[in-house]
């Protein structure tokens, strides 16, 4: 069964349970004036982008009768701050960072995941001869200086039975390929492995790549669409639906035609390097998409979401336990019916 068939068939079936939440079908809110809508990347525009620009290209958004503004983020900090701010309507952010911000009273809430998987890995090249968490006993670890790095930095250091202790952290920031090629130290942990992972595959440097999950980290979706709760009215609900199912068109052109889909991404910013943008789609693309072919796309897992957060409690990075249920929500993906009135328990 392709993904197509079992998303139309998972639609249906769905709505049949739904009683009277009907499911408006977006491709039809076009042919009238267009809704503005803002959206904040995480980062420059690259291949982890590339559905929302094949959507945009596609007409995607326009037919389901958004302007969906894509707004690249002064730094990669800025995102939820600039959200708070109403500078945007949704950014894309990390699942750990909107914890952390709700954490600290920030009512926003996650609706739909762009990338189901973590993306941050383990990563080792050279003459280091790094290629499993025991061979890190004695050596430098290079992190950006987040918080959560070094939590999973001792998470998988426990699993793998070696002293944290034994293990020298360095915060590189943000240069952690350059630093590592260097030598200044002999692993990093915060690289993405389908992005710089991939780059380096490409350069024949033989990158050791290890993903967090598979380490002892809890799994989390990296990346999701963030909005302020209080926007969630049925006006503005209905919106973000209709962004989500156009975004899922975009992934799905993706899919079928990666070279066409890539087209939108490469015309934003054309000094991306067209092979690697290309190799990363590729590498991304199962985990655009949730492992179960009947769910729509974006769907959350609670429980997922649930252990992770609670990962982050024991680790000393949140202060209060978050329940998954408040920090996010499926009511606007394809089948899942609208209900924003349940959104404002929180």
């Amino acid at each position: 069964m392709t993904r197509a068939i079992a998303f139309v068939l998972a639609c249906a079936a769905l709505l049949a349970g739904c009683g009277e939440k009907s499911e408006p079908d977006p491709s039809t809110a076009g042919g009238g004036p267009t809704e503005p809508l803002r959206l904040m990347l995480d980062y420059f525009p690259n291949a982890d982008h590339a559905g929302i620009y094949a959507a945009q290209a596609s007409g995607a958004y326009e037919q389901a009768g958004i302007d969906v503004e894509i707004i690249p983020p002064p730094d990669p900090s800025a995102p939820l701050k600039l959200l708070l701010a109403g500078r945007t309507d949704i950014a894309i952010s990390y699942a750990p960072e909107l914890l952390l911000a709700r954490d600290k009273g920030a009512e926003l809430v996650s609706v739909g995941a762009l990338v189901q998987k973590p993306l941050t890995s383990l990563m080792a090249v050279g003459k280091a001869g790094v290629r499993t968490p025991q061979d890190l006993r004695g050596r430098r670890v290079g992190t950006a200086g987040i918080p959560y790095q070094s939590a999973y930095l001792k998470t998988i250091l426990e699993t793998a039975g070696v002293d944290p202790g034994s293990v020298k952290e360095i915060n590189v920031g943000f240069n952690l390929v350059p630093a590592m090629l260097a030598g200044k130290v002999d692993a990093t942990l915060g690289a993405f492995w389908n992005y710089e992972g991939i780059d380096l595959e490409r350069r024949g440097r033989d990158p050791a790549i290890q993903r967090v999950e598979r380490l002892g980290v809890p799994t989390y979706p990296e990346l999701v669409f963030v909005v302020r709760r209080r926007d969630l009215d049925e006006q503005f609900g209905a919106r973000v639906r209709r962004f989500i199912q156009a975004t899922a068109r975009g992934h799905e052109t993706l899919e079928a035609e990666p070279s066409a889909g890539l087209a939108g991404l490469l015309e934003a910013d054309k000094g991306l390097d067209r092979g690697l943008q290309a190799a990363v789609v590729e590498a991304t693309l199962p985990v655009f998409f949730p492992a179960d072919e009947a769910r729509p796309f974006g769907y959350q897992e609670a429980a997922e979401w649930q252990r992770y957060a609670d990962w982050m409690l024991e680790q000393g990075l949140l202060t209060q336990r978050q329940v998954s249920e408040r920090a996010l929500t499926n009511e606007f993906l394809a089948g899942e019916g609208l209900d924003p009135g349940r959104l404002s328990q929180d």
